[in-house]
């Protein structure tokens, strides 16, 4: 019985054996389940359900910083994506499919597609378990990518991903999943199984966000701000560069005046304390 210990070597072993003229070991059955998965890709895609407008605990959002899903449980607005986001989804929900599709050829076994699975009453949706175990399956930026093939996933996860697989395994009692990952840039895959200290215990991350999303104030700052520079100025985090909350969150920054936002060559850095004015225009 194979093991997720072989799993991209054996997918490799396949692909490179097309450079010698040779057919990959893909039977039709795979081909029409993948299609069938890309047709069903594109018409959620295309045709999304009506969903309480109401914010909601999901096992995809419970490793997102408190604050941040604070702010969010009292957007009103909080649903709406932009256009270019929305065809970022959909293409990776398409590669994942082609991922599955070459685990399949490989003869590893897949099972559990999308089951929903419930852990003190938050719902989630897996990708899949692979050889019994769970599999998050995941199309990556290069950057992106460097963190789950270099094993710092834990140094830098905005997103709460080893939170989501943690209740995924709490879930369904196992221990030794991971991530499989595309790298949408390159090509490359990397499994990334993160270890046990890694991971956050989903239980009791579940019972504390809860906790603190019933609040009348909003939890402490997701990322404290960091020094720019030797002369006094304060920034943003990178974490907190992206969020739409930001200006909400630090409105009290600056001595109550907010952030300031400078332009520079990269991009907008966002300032919580200026004392030295930067060299570069502000955008008011």
């Amino acid at each position: 019985m194979k093991t997720l210990d072989t799993l991209i070597p054996d997918i490799y072993e396949h692909l490179d054996k097309l450079s010698e003229g040779k057919p990959l070991p893909i039977l039709e059955s795979d081909i029409d389940k993948t299609l069938a998965g890309i047709k069903n890709a594109l018409m959620s895609w295309a045709n999304p359900t009506v969903r309480d407008k109401n914010f909601t605990v999901r096992m995809s959002n419970i490793g997102k910083p408190a604050r941040q899903l604070w702010y969010e449980k009292r957007d009103t607005n909080s649903k709406y994506v932009n256009g270019s986001t929305q065809i970022k989804f959909l293409y990776g929900h398409l590669l994942e499919e082609i991922v599955l599709m070459l685990v399949r050829m490989t003869e590893h076994k897949v099972t559990d597609e999308q089951k929903e699975v419930n852990l003190n009453g938050i719902v989630g949706h897996m990708d899949c378990k692979i050889d019994g175990e769970v599999v998050d399956v995941k199309t990556a930026s290069n950057f992106a990518f460097r963190k789950f093939s270099q094993g710092n996933l834990s140094e830098d996860d905005p997103f709460g991903y080893l939170a989501q697989l943690a209740a995924y395994e709490e879930a369904e009692n196992t221990f030794n999943g991971g991530f499989l990952v595309m790298n949408k840039e390159s090509g490359e895959l990397c499994l990334c199984r993160p270890e046990d200290l890694e991971k956050p215990n989903a239980s009791f991350k579940i019972k504390s966000l809860l906790t603190a999303l019933d609040k009348e104030e909003p939890p402490g700052f997701c990322y404290s701000p960091i020094p720019d520079g030797k002369k006094g100025n304060m920034k943003l985090a990178k974490g907190c560069t992206w969020c739409k909350y930001k200006h909400e969150c630090f409105k009290d920054s600056n001595e109550g005046e907010g952030l300031k936002s400078y332009k520079y060559a990269n991009g907008v850095v966002y300032f919580t304390k200026v004392e030295s004015e930067p060299n570069v225009p502000e955008i008011l």
